[in-house]
């Protein structure tokens, strides 16, 4: 569970100490969680078992996306890589890209608003 503690007037702050035990990668599925939200950033987790997708897409702000768990095949604009545990992927906004879980994975989006 998401920790959060406020202090006068500064933001809270929030401190998620395991990302992968925030979610149960559904068999044959996909899931996604917000984790955070505010004016200026999302995050959401994803969990996808093997053989997973999220089909070609884009986005219309940057966006990161951190590999927690698994294995991967991301499609980035004419650009295909592989990625696994500690991978970081920056996209700026509208560059098409997919998602193919090569294995059960979990990824952390960030997408930034400007």
């Amino acid at each position: 569970m998401p920790y959060s503690h406020r202090m006068d007037d500064i933001q809270p702050a929030t401190a998620i100490t395991d990302l992968a035990a925030e979610l149960v990668i559904p068999k044959d599925g996909t899931l996604s969680r917000v984790l955070f939200k505010d004016d200026d950033i999302r995050l959401v987790l994803f969990g996808f078992d093997t053989g997973q997708e999220l089909t070609e897409h884009t986005a219309s702000m940057p966006a990161l996306l951190q590999i927690i768990s698994g294995q991967a095949r991301l499609e980035l604009g004419e650009d295909t890589v592989t990625v696994g545990p500690g991978s970081w992927v920056h996209m700026p906004a509208h560059l098409p890209h997919s998602v193919l879980a090569e294995e059960p994975t979990v990824l952390l989006l960030t997408l930034i608003r400007k």
